[in-house]
């Protein structure tokens, strides 16, 4: 008999948790901030353009006319923006951190404004700084959860800790792949290190597969693409999938009860391209844990920001 697929409506009710979703105005974290909040769970999009966070509030509001969300303004290739949104959140509740947000292409080689390829310094410095800077916030919150976004792509690229930033023969596709390495590295270890501290916070990584916003439901407002014709909707399901389904991973990986740190979410089907969330398998190259202590040591460094216990 084949299993049903799975759907955010198998969650227990999320009344009274809070997730804060990285770029959660669009693309995967607005499906997750959509799921989270009809769930009735509260949620925060953290995001750089406040009009992009309004229009995704409002279309989740036309289909959770009850549910608690808001903006917080977070430019995660500012270190700066990074350290006052993290003030911002200080004392607060948070059930589950997605670090969602990141750039997929980045030609010609860009900076953020403080000096680091953008790929790297947003995907992984980012987020490593924000993780960071609101620990104690995470830690407060009883089986609270970090869910960082891994991909695929993980798996074409080993980590060249002598080149993070792509100062030798940079290659988009290639920076992607290694900041993407690199955050599931800081991910499987921030859970190691978060059991060996005995805290009840848990690390775990998802990734939606090949997802698209031309095979996404509509939400007008909100997609970045056009909703694919027949033919080439036909074509594209074969090996894809929408982004309201590549966010299940995501979903799932945050509140479903079952999941447990350390994991790695990501869709069932042929090579994880599409299919119903489930664990995964990563490459052994993302749970490296000497390159995951080296890398971390290094982002301490560049970021400024202690990620301790």
């Amino acid at each position: 008999m084949t299993t049903p697929a799975w759907t955010p409506a198998r969650l227990p009710s999320l009344a009274g948790k809070r997730f804060v979703i990285t770029g959660g105005n669009a693309g995967l974290g607005y499906w997750a901030a959509e799921d989270l909040a009809r769930r009735g769970a509260s949620v925060v999009l953290a995001a750089r353009n406040e009009q992009r966070a309004t229009s995704a509030i409002a279309s989740i509001l036309s289909r959770a006319p009850l549910a608690d969300v808001s903006w917080l303004k977070l430019d995660l290739a500012s270190l700066a923006s990074v350290e006052a949104a993290a003030n911002e959140l200080a004392g607060t509740r948070i059930d589950g951190l997605i670090a969602n947000a990141g750039l997929t292409e980045a030609s010609p080689r860009k900076f953020t404004s403080d000096g680091f390829e953008v790929m790297f310094g947003t995907n992984l410095l980012g987020h490593f700084a924000l993780i960071g800077r609101v620990m104690p916030t995470l830690l407060e919150t009883e089986g609270s959860r970090v869910v960082s976004l891994g991909s695929i792509s993980h798996e074409f690229h080993e980590m060249d800790l002598a080149d993070v930033m792509g100062d030798q023969n940079y290659r988009s596709f290639r920076a992607y792949s290694r900041s993407k390495l690199g955050v599931m590295l800081i991910a499987f270890e921030l859970d190691r290190r978060l059991r060996m501290a005995g805290a009840s916070t848990r690390s775990l990584v998802a990734h939606p597969g090949f997802a698209l916003d031309q095979l996404s439901a509509p939400r007008p407002g909100i997609s970045n693409g056009k909703p694919a014709g027949l033919l080439a909707r036909t074509v594209l399901k074969s090996f894809a999938q929408g982004k309201d389904a590549g966010a299940l991973s995501v979903v799932r990986a945050a509140a479903d009860p079952a999941a447990r740190g350390g994991e790695y979410w990501g869709p069932s089907g042929w090579r994880q391209l599409t299919g119903s969330p489930t664990v995964v398998r990563a490459r052994n190259r993302a749970r490296d844990i000497h390159t995951a202590s080296e890398l971390w040591n290094m982002a301490e460094t560049m970021t400024g920001v202690p990620l301790r216990f």
